[in-house]
């Protein structure tokens, strides 16, 4: 039977049918052979609420071009890191849209070897060294083995960015110290082996931060005791990235990025978490530490020198990534 044109009749061909049949045919498997490449990109929508309309908002500050890049260039150099920190402040949603958005990315092109949080501490280790020794975990089943501490850490947030690591079966570390071990830091000196790693100028702005970030309420007594404690933290996130297996022996593998998240304040450059990396993996240098910020914009403040954190000259962040404000509140004005 045909339909071949003949003025203005048509005859069925049922060759040709058969052919365009063929052609769908293949054009399918073509599609399911070549699937669309896996690409990062910004939250759809913003979920926090104040300064929606920064001029700064969804733009990305390099700050070794002192210039704005797109998410392709930032693709592309984060793809070439040893180790990635991504920061947060911690109650804003939009940040951990930007984690999960870039571990989603990270794990779909096989390049994320391990993830760290700093929201579980030691105590979490034994339960995710069995994690894959359980059949398919649901979400609820998931935050149960963990025995993930709500009190702390919402899961809205953090059960995503963990569940990626799941879904691909990668190794997830718990980057925090335990609450008996954080009093041991706090009441002995020679808890924990850390001198020498940060700058004198850095330890100085270590305690000076301290103070501040306690809205000056702290007595000066408790200042080395606390910062023993952050060095600590920092310390034990910076070995949990480490793993068993140091940048240097990741270098020719197919998934070699291990990934930190934490807050904004851990993963600087200059007082945070990579100063311990440089310590505790010698195969590795700065370049190959990089440090994305997600950070809330503030009204009236355009210039994104005025985000950019540097103690001794040595800039806290490599990447800022600019989102809206959760809140305006001043946290300190509220005590007083």
């Amino acid at each position: 039977m045909r339909y071949i044109s003949n003025g203005h009749r048509w005859v069925v061909c049922s060759k040709c049918i058969q052919g365009i049949a063929l052609y769908f045919a293949m054009l399918s498997t073509l599609i399911f052979v070549f699937p669309v490449q896996a690409q990062l990109a910004a939250p759809d929508v913003w979920q926090s609420e104040l300064e929606q309309d920064h001029e700064l908002v969804g733009k990305i500050w390099s700050e070794s071009d002192q210039s704005f890049i797109g998410i392709d260039e930032l693709v592309s150099r984060i793809s070439g890191a040893r180790y990635l920190l991504i920061g947060e402040k911690h109650d804003n949603p939009d940040h951990h849209a930007i984690q999960l958005n870039v571990l989603e990315f990270l794990s779909s092109e096989g390049k994320l070897s391990q993830l760290a949080m700093e929201m579980m501490d030691a105590t979490a280790t034994p339960l995710l060294s069995t994690l894959y020794e359980q059949p398919t975990l649901s979400d609820a089943e998931l935050k149960s083995h963990v025995q993930w501490d709500d009190e702390g850490w919402e899961w809205e947030f953090y059960g995503p960015l963990l569940s990626v690591a799941y879904s691909a079966q990668i190794p997830v570390m718990a980057g925090n110290i335990s609450r008996e071990m954080m009093s041991e830091v706090y009441g002995n000196a020679s808890a924990i082996d850390a001198e020498g790693i940060l700058t004198s100028i850095a330890e100085a702005q270590l305690l000076e931060d301290i103070d501040e970030s306690h809205c000056g309420q702290l007595p000066s007594s408790q200042f080395p005791s606390m910062a023993r404690v952050q060095q600590a933290r920092d310390l034990t996130m910076a070995e949990s990235m480490i793993g068993e297996k140091g940048a240097g022996e990741r270098a020719g593998e197919e998934t070699e990025i291990s990934v930190l998240i934490a807050g904004n304040y851990h993963v600087r450059h200059d007082l945070g978490v990579p100063n311990y990396l440089l310590a505790r993996d010698e195969s590795v240098s700065r370049e190959q530490i990089v440090t994305l910020s997600p950070m809330e914009v503030v009204a009236g403040e355009t210039e994104p020198a005025a985000y950019q954190d540097s103690v001794g000259g040595q800039p806290a962040y490599d990447y800022l990534w600019f989102t809206p404000a959760l809140t305006n509140e001043d946290y300190c004005a509220s005590l007083m």
